[in-house]
């Protein structure tokens, strides 16, 4: 129809997938992650992930499990390339803390935008921010 926006079907796809990794991402894994995802993760790129922040990243992901891990979401925010995505992994469903709004208003405090979501685990949720269209 026209004017009406069409949703993407992302039923069917990796999380790796919907989480936009490909082979040749520069990849910084930040926070306590499991082990399996960082082993998964890293046998999907060429160069394994960097657990520290020292340059400029394609895809950041941090792990916050706390109000006191936020200040962890504007320090990534400046190691991202233009183009880059920060996936924040942060806990889900009724009392989480942080809660949504708050990672959320970290992450524009910090300049970006977040604009999409996806299940992560059963405790924890992923939201992206990226630099707004408009800085890059």
């Amino acid at each position: 129809m026209i004017g009406e926006r069409v949703e993407r079907d992302y039923t069917g796809r990796s999380l790796f997938d919907k989480l936009g990794v490909v082979a040749n991402a520069h990849v910084a894994l930040i926070g306590c992650h499991e082990e399996v995802f960082t082993t998964n993760l890293n046998a999907r790129l060429a160069k394994a992930a960097s657990q520290s922040l020292r340059t400029r990243y394609d895809i950041i992901f941090l792990r916050i499990d706390g109000p006191r891990d936020l200040p962890r979401i504007p320090r990534a925010a400046v190691h991202l390339k233009l183009n880059g995505a920060l996936w924040v992994f942060h806990p889900k469903g009724r009392g989480a803390a942080p809660t949504d709004a708050e990672v959320r208003s970290t992450g524009l405090a910090a300049g970006l935008v977040d604009n999409k979501i996806s299940a992560y685990s059963e405790s924890h949720t992923a939201t992206r921010f990226v630099i707004p269209l408009a800085l890059r």
